[in-house]
């Protein structure tokens, strides 16, 4: 393939990708114009045209987005390929976006990172905090931070910390003035502090088990976060129950800061685990940080 059409490839993947000439442009480094004019000679070179363009936005045609399923993926294959070569370097070094949630980040990544960084000071590592589901393969992360539960079949999953509990609790001043629920069911009848899940729209539902019954709540309050952190601090500030990591709420629980209710219908579930797609050709530094947070017991 000629010099010139792989530009021309590589410039329509970055405005398909971006949905922008102006975005595309500044990722490549070219002016808006040139941009067009490069765009414009593959699509008289192929007698097609691939993008449709208003005067608020770029989208692919159908011809445009088989081009786009078609070469997308060995354009990303070659920049794995090419990362791979600094294996031959003494230091992995690069920027590695991950995706993970608030409660990982707190109990696990945090106290880890700093080791990593001292150790690989040529790595970047980028953090965007998401209490949802995200799409690492649409959103280009390099990997996320998911239950092993939730971890597609599709992806390569590697354990980075023990199972847990969430656990429905409360202040005491709550429970002085509303009884304890003695069943998930009874928290219908509770002021609840809800989490919306951000990628989703929607609200979490509770998620509860007993004697193999397993049983979802959809409960309801005044107050709803997309976060578990401002949940679990409102639960604190007597806003109402919360449904929170076990051990997040543990030292709140330990001063007598909050109370457990319902805890034999909260067991054990799936640790937290990095995962990233099985054709994905990893770099040295993405290595290192698998190995780095890797869940040993």
């Amino acid at each position: 393939m000629a010099r010139d059409e792989m530009a021309e490839l590589r410039a329509f993947i970055a405005v398909a990708s971006e949905n922008s000439f102006t975005k595309a442009a500044a990722k490549l480094g070219l002016s808006p114009s040139a941009l067009s004019h490069t765009i414009r000679a593959l699509e008289e070179r192929l007698g097609l045209r691939l993008l449709a363009r208003t005067t608020r936005s770029v989208s692919t045609t159908e011809a445009g987005e088989r081009l786009l399923q078609a070469v997308a993926p060995h354009f990303d294959q070659i920049r794995f390929e090419l990362d791979a070569l600094s294996a031959l370097r003494d230091k992995p070094s690069g920027t590695l976006r991950i995706s993970a949630g608030s409660h990982p980040v707190v109990t696990l990544l945090r106290a880890r990172l700093a080791q990593f960084l001292k150790d690989y000071p040529d790595v970047n590592v980028e953090l965007s905090i998401n209490d949802g589901f995200v799409d690492i393969v649409g959103e280009k992360f390099d990997a996320g931070v998911r239950l092993g539960e939730s971890v597609s079949k599709d992806m390569i999953a590697v354990r980075i910390g023990p199972d847990w509990r969430f656990l429905v609790v409360g202040t005491p001043a709550y429970f002085a003035r509303r009884s304890a629920p003695e069943h998930p069911r009874d928290l219908t009848n509770h002021q609840c502090i809800n989490l919306r899940l951000t990628s989703a729209g929607g609200l979490y539902a509770w998620e509860f088990e007993k004697d193999g019954r397993e049983l979802e709540v959809r409960v309801h309050g005044q107050l709803t976060y997309d976060g578990i952190i401002p949940v679990l601090q409102a639960a604190v500030d007597g806003l109402g129950l919360a449904f929170v990591p076990e051990d997040l709420a543990q030292p709140y629980i330990d001063r007598g800061e909050l109370q457990v209710a319902l805890e034999d219908w909260c067991p054990p579930i799936q640790g937290y685990h990095l995962y990233y797609p099985n054709r994905r050709l990893a770099s040295p530094a993405f290595s290192r940080f698998v190995e780095a947070f890797r869940y040993r017991g």
